[in-house]
């Protein structure tokens, strides 16, 4: 199968493995004949929300590499520490293209003003629409380190006085 770019870039913290990280992998994995991930550290995690909920960086390292190896792509991936917002994208000059949630695709534009100024190719962005929960909200790793949902985007719900 032809890919579109011979190497794309995909980040984040990917704590929960959930339905849309999932679905973003794998369109990387579409367009993409070699994958670099950029995974948060520990340090980069420490100023989110609920951080100390946050899956260790190994934990989520291994469960990327089990998403991959489940999608018969582990060849086709190198996960990597992202210490900063930017990691390698600012200055691969392999690296073709970005694939970004609707979410954060601001920052792509930010990425490619450095690499412009370093004279570098700009970056295409490929843009993946956000995964929704049961509830129409977006599934996010937040709601999930809360407990309003599961990884597949599921409501969790607590038992009712009527039901006693």
């Amino acid at each position: 199968m032809p890919y579109l770019f011979k190497l794309v870039g995909v980040s984040g913290t990917f704590d929960r493995l959930h339905r849309g990280h999932r679905f973003l992998l794998s369109k990387a994995l579409e367009v993409g004949e070699r994958i670099m991930v950029g995974l948060t550290s520990d340090e980069m995690c420490s100023g989110k929300q609920l951080s100390n909920k946050i899956e260790p960086f190994e934990v989520r390292r291994a469960n990327l590499e089990r998403f991959f190896k489940e999608m018969d792509a582990a060849s086709r991936v190198e996960i990597i520490t992202l210490n900063d917002p930017y990691g390698p994208a600012i200055e691969d000059s392999g690296l073709e293209a970005i694939v970004a949630g609707e979410d954060v695709a601001w920052r792509i534009e930010e990425i490619n003003k450095i690499r412009e100024k370093k004279g570098l190719q700009p970056l295409r962005l490929i843009v993946v629409e956000l995964v929704k929960a049961s509830d129409g909200k977006r599934i996010s790793s937040t709601r999930i380190r809360k407990g309003e949902i599961d990884e597949e985007g599921c409501l969790k719900t607590l038992t009712s006085f009527s039901d006693q």
